[in-house]
């Protein structure tokens, strides 16, 4: 039977993360939960500690000295992920924008053809929730940003509720990932496209969080600016590397 995982960083999400444990669960899939936590000084890592005796065998949590980004928590969860000899791997986040229930469509699509499932905002039109028009726009911006310098054919590219088949992960060399904001999730789809595994959009509704605060800030959007110039510029580099593999 083939194992699936779901990889959820969390730093200060005290307010979510139990009650989003809680919905994966009660979901009819046969899955486990990794948290990875970045040291929270909230007692997000605590909170999960005490649900591990609930949910024995099926949760899971690595705590981090410290807070060293999305993309390096993301990593580390891959590999762990990899050494238990998962199938299919997911992330997401921990504030419900990303809602359990798409789990199920989104595994399908793993059990099929497709290496790579993406989450994706920006098909079948906007479809976002208590967004400001401002975050909006610059969203989608950024996306056709990426699209245009990149020529990859995802129309959410930032989008952070992915599913990736086990030899995607083994396949892009984990540790050699450089980003890691929002330049991190392009960096994953653009490496998994230039391999030529086979990528698929599925619609999602994405709800603004409730509760808790949004970790993006200035410094993450030019990371993500600056990192589809350094991925369009070494293309050539990332191809021969695959002519190797």
């Amino acid at each position: 039977m083939k194992k699936t995982l779901v990889i959820i960083p969390t730093y200060n999400e005290i307010e979510n993360i139990e009650s989003i444990i809680h919905e994966i669960f009660k979901i009819k899939l046969d899955l486990n939960i990794l948290v990875v936590d970045d040291n929270s000084p909230d007692g997000t890592g605590d909170v999960v500690y005490n649900l591990i005796y609930r949910y024995s065998e099926k949760l899971f949590l690595k705590k981090r000295k410290q807070k060293e980004g999305l993309g390096a928590a993301y990593v580390e969860g891959f590999l762990w992920a990899i050494n238990h000899n998962y199938d299919f791997i997911f992330e997401m986040d921990a504030d419900f924008s990303h809602n359990p229930s798409e789990l199920l469509p989104m595994l399908e699509l793993l059990n099929s053809n497709v290496d790579v499932v993406v989450g994706s905002r920006y098909i079948k039109g906007f479809r976002v929730v208590n967004w400001p028009l401002t975050r909006i726009l610059i969203s989608y911006l950024s996306s056709l940003y990426v699209r245009l310098i990149t020529l990859m054919p995802i129309k959410d590219p930032t989008a952070g509720f992915v599913g990736y088949k086990r030899e995607v992960l083994i396949n892009l060399n984990l540790k050699q990932i450089k980003f890691v904001g929002y330049a991190f999730q392009i960096e994953m789809k653009y490496k998994s496209w230039l391999k030529g595994f086979i990528i698929k959009e599925h619609p999602i509704v994405f709800l603004n969080r409730k509760l808790g605060k949004s970790k993006m800030d200035k410094s993450i959007i030019w990371e993500a600016f600056k990192g589809v110039l350094f991925l369009r510029l070494n293309k050539k580099m990332f191809l021969k590397k695959n002519e190797k593999a």
